[in-house]
């Protein structure tokens, strides 16, 4: 019963983060928008760490973030690791497609590659630091792109925070990191307190470079490849 509570709110937690990122862009806006090519290749070299795993059988021992096991490339490398099984697996690999492409069309491709790594790499630093690594707060387990994914997505709430005028929206944003706060306390969850991680990076990158970031140009001019062409060039 555990397991399944725990399984319910994470998937809970980031359905959350989804409806504030669509409520950030505006869910009119996506087929109008370009196609997030950034978002592709983080797409790809999941896939790609998939496809390792599944022809090389010692894909994981070599790669992933077992703190038993040296190796520098581990903390990177165990995020393209998938170890939940199929609907795990897949579960992480859809939500790192759809929260990286709503992110690229929010911070722009190179800031939200930026935000990504600060989700793979800043955790257990920030862990160690509040003396938490000790209780393996990790979210991944060793393996798998859950951790990087909320993190990021975490940053898309902290926007529509500092955006939105609608008091519900402001609610929404705050719902994140508040539910985060509750699963890390309740259930030891670290896909809740990466979640209060990544909202603080939002807030602090929004609030000191808002003036050269441009979530709304595709809104003020289309451009010529987007996500709806591409949508409708797959059902001719």
């Amino acid at each position: 019963m555990g397991g399944l509570l725990f399984n319910v709110t994470t998937a809970a937690l980031m359905v959350l983060m989804f409806k504030a990122g669509l409520a950030l862009l505006g869910p009119d806006s996506v087929p109008r928008r370009r196609i997030p090519w950034a978002a592709a290749a983080v797409l790809a070299v999941a896939l790609a760490g998939v496809v390792t795993q599944l022809s090389w059988s010692g894909a994981m021992a070599a790669l992933d973030a077992d703190p038993d096991r040296s190796g520098w490339w581990r903390v990177v490398t165990s995020v393209f690791m998938q170890n939940g099984g199929f609907l795990g697996g897949a579960w992480n690999i859809a939500t790192l497609a759809v929260v990286s492409a709503l992110a690229e069309w929010f911070w722009g491709g190179a800031l939200m590659l930026g935000l990504l790594a600060a989700g793979i790499l800043l955790p257990q630093h920030i862990d160690s630091l509040f003396m938490e690594a000790s209780r393996s707060t990790d979210p991944r387990n060793f393996a798998g792109s859950s951790g990087a994914t909320y993190f990021l997505a975490a940053t898309l709430a902290a926007g529509l925070l500092l955006r939105t005028k609608d008091q519900k929206e402001r609610l929404l944003a705050l719902a994140a990191p508040a539910l985060g706060l509750v699963m890390w306390f309740a259930q030891e969850n670290g896909h809740g307190l990466v979640v209060v991680y990544g909202f603080v990076l939002g807030a602090l990158v929004w609030g000191l470079g808002h003036r050269m970031i441009h979530p709304d140009r595709d809104r003020r001019k289309a451009p010529h490849r987007t996500v709806g062409s591409l949508t409708a060039a797959f059902r001719r």
